[in-house]
Order: C-alpha cells, then structure tokens, then sequence
C-alpha cells in the first residue's frame, strides 16, 4: 500500500500535535549552556493570538510554516508588522526581537487546500524581518539536504506549557517519506508548527524540514513535516526576485541545493570569528 493512502493527516490548520513512538523525553532548556547552540530557534508571536516556532536561515530571514503566517479564523495572511521574532527565547528574554516586513510563501501553498498530503507538502514560508540579528551568538541554519529514512533526528520548539523557553527532543526518527512529506516520530504539541528538525552533520546541527502536522501511520500517531528541497529553492528563488534592495540578482538555478543558502540568495555570508568583514552588533 503506498504511503499516501496509508497516512491519515488529523490536523494541519495552525499547529501540529502528535505523540512520539520513541520515548525520549523533551528537555526544556532553560539553562543558558543548554540553549546556547539553538539561538537562532525562536517563538514567532502572531499578532497576540498564539505563536508558532521559527528559526533563522538568514541574518534576516525565518523559516516556518507557511499556516503559520495565516490568520485561522478568517483565512487571510496576517499583517506582516504584527508579528514579532523573538530569537532564542528563554525565560522571557529573548537575545534580539525583530518584527516582519513581509512573508514569501510557498507558491502552491493554499490555506484551505482539502488535498491535506499537498499542503503538507507545501507547508514552509519565510519571514522577512524588518531589520537584520547580528549577533555572535545567533547563528543561521544551513539545510540538511537529503534525510533519509532511519535518520536519527532532533526537534527545537515552543509549545503549549513550554512556551518560555524552548524545548530539544534530542532523539526521534524519520519513519518514511513520500514525496515532498516526511514522516517522523518526533513528539510536538500546540505552537511547535513551524519547528525546525534538525539533523546532526559534521558542521553542526543543520535544518531537514519544517513542522506542519499530525497524523495517523501504521496505527500509530506520528508528525508531518514538509522536505526543504524543493520548496525551499522555490521559496529562495521568490526571494531574490522579488527583494527590492537586490532584486537585480539573478534568480537561483532551480535543483543546485548544494550551495550555501546565502550563495543561493546571491550574497557572502557574513564574517566570522577570526575573518574578515565587519564586527558582529549585538541586537
């Protein structure tokens, strides 16, 4: 039986919820040695009506969910201005709060799309900030480009209950996927859309895919989340066309996801420790 058939998806509309198979407890990190590496994880707050979690992939861009950026009452996108980033969250303070400027999502995306798989499939947004976080300590995440079935995997969240801090499931798995969906066991609950699951590589923890929802697998409850080939490449390539400030640029090559997402996006990446460049400003 093919997977589409199989997954029944419970639940996409503003956050995921499921139950984990694997029995690794979530560890909130509300320590500063703990939550150190996770810096650029933080709680996308929408418009005082709940959050969603996003991380940076950019000094100045967010990735998320793109049911995230959509009011759930009424179907339309919120006003980009009323909702706040607050990156590496923890105990009320957060290292630097930027509001949006605008949102690209998913082209194919549709907020009440009723072919549930597909909008899982497209369920991944950006959020431009209105001004960029440089800080030494909040480092963007580079993609994880091809996960694979087995993958042991970690999720960072703001959920419900959890929401003042953030919350590391450190071992969960990639059960399956089809498509543009991934199929993973990992524990989320209420505001963990949009949560980046990470997979560990050589260079450090790097994103897989983006949270969007729960569902039924195998008599089992599991997570959905959306791939980032593909989408993601979709979402850059919107990026640069659509940039006022460097809107010249050409647009990415569709399919070259090897190249680091500031090469996509057209631009070095900035400087670090002991290279050149400007000096970090903090917040």
């Amino acid at each position: 039986m093919m997977i589409l058939r199989a997954i029944t998806v419970i639940m996409v509309l503003f956050v995921g919820t499921a139950s984990a198979q694997d029995a690794t407890t979530l560890r909130k990190l509300t320590e500063a040695e703990d939550a150190r590496a996770w810096q650029a994880v933080g709680r996308l707050d929408l418009d005082n009506s709940g959050f969603c979690t996003g991380a940076l992939i950019t000094e100045r861009h967010v990735l998320t969910a793109a049911h995230c950026v959509f009011e759930r009452r009424t179907g339309k996108m919120y006003e980009p201005g009323r909702i706040v980033f607050r990156a590496g969250l923890r105990n009320g303070r957060a290292t630097a709060s930027r509001r949006a400027r605008r949102f690209i999502v998913h082209e194919n995306y549709l907020f009440d799309d009723t072919d549930k798989m597909n909008r899982v499939a497209t369920d991944v947004a950006i959020v431009e900030l209105d001004r960029p976080i440089r800080d030494a300590t909040v480092i963007p995440f580079e993609r994880y480009e091809r996960p694979r079935t087995g993958d042991r995997v970690m999720v960072v969240s703001y959920a419900a209950g959890r929401e003042d801090a953030p919350s590391l499931q450190e071992a969960c798995h990639m059960l399956d996927v089809r498509g543009d969906v991934l199929v993973y066991s990992c524990d989320v609950t209420f505001g963990a859309s949009g949560s980046p699951v990470f997979v560990q590589s050589a260079t450090g923890p790097k994103i897989a895919s983006v949270m969007s929802a729960m569902a039924q697998w195998k008599d089992q409850p599991v997570s959905l989340a959306a791939s980032l080939g593909a989408p993601l490449d979709s979402l850059l390539q919107q990026l640069v066309v659509t940039d006022p400030v460097f809107r010249s640029l050409a647009a990415p090559k569709q399919g070259n996801t090897r190249r680091s997402i500031a090469a996509q996006l057209g631009r070095t990446p900035t400087a670090t420790k002991g290279g050149g460049g400007l000096p970090q400003i903090t917040r």
